[in-house]
């Protein structure tokens, strides 16, 4: 199976003789591997495994730690996510553990079949025997390792510092990891692992944690918010406050600190073209070319109205000479002869010619006077409508009611025509009015129509009021369960008929059903008939239309008019209107969450976890310690080493400090050591380690593991002072 990294290969691996050991720092972040005595590893990669499938041939890849990011884009990535061996800094997966170490030692330049090197991987504090034993047997049967030799990373760190002179050979190792942190005491240079103490809280905790905060507060950056991204975030600006409440009380407060302490980061943002104005000869271009596309235009037209001028002309010529032909015949033959050119009668070839004659006239730009057809003209072409049905045919009788139709429909026409263009002229001679009005006292005319809105709303409000639940004004028709009984719902003409039709049902009941002998009794049905509604002068349909103007108009005039719906009790009508995206909006800010989640290796309970922090595990792991005494615990917290990559963090130190003063005695020595290196100190440690005379009697090897198995790893300890 290939693998796809960035990392080069080593070539120099038949160099280092066979007693040289290979020195591994198998942490949950990074895994790092090089050669005994050496300052620095050889290849650091990170800690994960990704399977994807080729889109093309389905070939499975194996991708561990950094990859090639331009070569991925051919694999399906999405059921490929990255896999760890570890669960809070213990191996568990094997199988996903093999796939690392075969990427570390393929890329040290190892042949994977046989490794003739023996090997020191650093492990956690009170590794679980399961987790030692598959290990050792993974080397020794995968790779044939002679022999293998399992420390603790704080440790060696610890072991390594001391070397430099920073810290004592009794004090405190305080590891943050990346899903754990630790703290383990020393006592004569050797650690005290009944004493120590662990927390689930590391920095994988706090970048998921920050993760979180800045997602929900930018939800429309998720995207942007990769989990490494954040952890760039974290490393360059995050910090543990000396006092978290005091720095919370700061950016409550706001003011000058608060924003001095906001960090903002700009996301890629590419401004909005600005409309710049146009120049003289683009202007003059586009006139030019608005020019000739009117040109053609007028052209296109100016055919189009030739050639109907013709087809005009050519129609009345034909016209004229049928008329003349038509003048030959009696009335009874006319239908005869006409029978074959679509027209059915003189009076309709007639008024044809007329109609052409018009359309021709107005095509050529004449004046053409509209004036009414002359009672002459009507009377021709209908002129059977006053002929008696006694004088006419059965065929003629036909034609008198057609013709009746047509003038009543004619008729029907003008009068519609007519009406509406005096609603035209009345509508723009109001709008005029009301214009000359708004000029003449702009002030005044904005509070007569907002007056008039708010008049025609309430009405509106309560026509629907009304509608639903009634007038509410009759108290008898409550039914008692505080419902709206119907008389409630009924207007005052529906409850005045509803009264009408009691009354007279109440008086058919008493005895002998004499309704109908007296004419006032059918006056009755004349009442309940009639439409007598006490709101006859409301016009919904007019008053929404009317409330539509208005609002219209105001929205025109007054830019701080919002029109409101109809509805009772709704708000704001119109949507919100949209503004251009700045450059502020691609932009993500973040004040507390710089020191609240590095606050949690303080207090875990901020993300659910009920475990101690990095100041109680201090206090809990000089209680545990077998031998007791004050000048014991003194010498201890006078020595007490960071390391691992969450103490990079500013602040660490005073904020720890603090801490442990709070649960020692008053007057108790602390200091508190940063190490050299928090995260390549593990590795170096076990690498100067690995250098000395005694290492090959630390080791546990081969012969051994298939000699005794893997119970004699429960016995198995290395020491550290050699």
């Amino acid at each position: 199976m290939p693998f796809i990294s960035l990392i080069q290969r080593q070539s120099d691996y038949t160099n280092f003789a066979s007693d040289v050991p290979i020195v591994i720092d198998n942490g949950a972040s990074y895994f790092r591997i090089g050669w005994a005595g050496e300052t620095d590893p050889r290849v650091i990669f990170r800690n994960i495994v990704l399977r994807p499938r080729h889109k093309g041939t389905g070939e499975t890849v194996t991708v561990v730690g950094d990859h090639n990011t331009t070569l991925l884009k051919y694999f399906d990535m999405s059921r490929a996510g990255p896999r760890s061996a570890f669960e809070d800094d213990v191996v568990c997966q094997f199988e996903i553990m093999e796939y690392v170490l075969d990427f570390g030692f393929d890329r040290l330049g190892a042949d994977q079949s046989e490794i003739d090197h023996p090997v020191l991987i650093t492990e956690c504090a009170c590794n679980p025997l399961q987790s030692r034993s598959k290990m050792a047997e993974l080397l020794f049967e995968s790779y044939g390792v002679p022999s293998v030799a399992f420390g603790v990373d704080a440790a060696f760190s610890y072991k390594y510092n001391q070397r430099l002179g920073i810290c004592d050979n009794n004090g405190l190792a305080v590891c943050s990891g990346f899903n754990t942190s630790r703290v383990i005491p020393f006592i004569g240079g050797e650690p005290v692992y009944e004493a120590c103490c662990r927390t689930n809280v590391g920095g994988y905790h706090i970048t998921d944690y920050m993760k979180e905060l800045l997602s929900l507060k930018f939800p429309q950056h998720v995207s942007k918010l990769t989990w490494e991204k954040v952890e760039d975030l974290k490393m360059e600006h995050s910090y543990i406050a000396p006092d978290y409440a005091s720095e919370v009380q700061i950016f409550k407060q706001g003011g000058k600190e608060a924003e001095e302490k906001t960090r903002c980061w700009q996301l890629p943002w590419t401004p909005l073209p600005v409309d710049e104005p146009p120049s003289e000869e683009e202007i003059s271009r586009k006139a030019a070319l608005k020019e000739r596309q009117t040109q053609r235009m007028r052209e296109l037209a100016d055919a189009k109205r030739v050639s109907k001028i013709n087809e005009l002309e050519n129609g009345i010529k034909g016209l004229e000479f049928l008329l003349q032909q038509l003048r030959n015949f009696e009335e009874k033959d006319i239908p005869a002869f006409l029978k074959e050119t679509g027209y059915t009668s003189r009076q309709e070839v007639e008024s044809s010619l007329i109609k052409n004659t018009q359309s021709l006239r107005k095509l050529k730009g004449e004046q053409i006077e509209v004036e009414e057809k002359p009672d002459s003209l009507l009377a021709e072409r209908f002129s059977l409508i006053n002929v008696p049905d006694e004088t006419l045919t059965p065929e003629q009788i036909k034609e008198k009611r057609k013709q009746s139709s047509l003038k009543s429909a004619a008729e029907g026409r003008q009068r519609a025509k007519q009406k509406r263009v005096e609603e035209e002229l009345e509508r723009e001679r109001k709008i005029k009015l009301e214009e000359q009005r708004r000029l003449e006292n702009p002030q005044r005319y904005l509070e007569e129509m907002h007056a008039k809105y708010k008049e025609i709303m309430e009405k509106v409000e309560q026509r629907k009021r009304l509608k639903t639940n009634g007038t509410q004004t009759n108290g008898n028709n409550n039914n008692g369960t505080g419902a709206i009984g119907r008389g409630e719902r009924l207007n005052a003409a529906q409850r005045e008929r509803m009264r009408l039709l009691t009354t007279a049902a109440f008086d058919r009941g008493k005895g002998e059903d004499t309704f109908g002998i007296k004419d006032e009794d059918w006056h009755l049905y004349k009442l309940m008939s009639k439409d007598n509604d006490d709101e006859d002068d409301y016009k919904p349909d007019e008053d929404e239309a009317e409330l539509a103007r208005i609002s219209s108009r105001l929205r025109e005039i007054d830019p701080l008019f919002l029109a409101m719906s109809s509805e009772p009790g709704s708000s704001v009508a119109e949507a919100p209107r949209s503004r251009p995206l700045t450059e502020e909006d691609f932009q993500i800010t973040f004040g507390v969450e710089r020191f609240r989640c590095p606050e949690i290796l303080f207090n875990p309970n901020f993300i659910g976890i009920d475990q101690a922090g990095l100041d109680e595990m201090v206090g809990v792991a000089i209680r545990r310690l077998p031998s007791k005494g004050r000048e014991l615990e003194e010498s201890i917290t006078n020595s007490i080493l960071l390391t691992g990559g969450s103490c990079l963090l500013p602040g660490m130190s005073q904020r720890l400090e603090a801490g442990i003063r709070m649960i020692r005695p008053c007057g108790t020595p602390i200091q508190i050591f940063r190490a050299s290196d928090p995260i390549l100190d593990a590795w170096r440690g076990a690498a100067a380690y690995a250098t000395a005379m005694q290492f090959p009697y630390q080791t546990f090897s081969r012969m051994d593991y298939y000699e005794k198995g893997e119970d004699a790893l429960r016995r198995y300890q290395l020491r550290y002072n050699i």
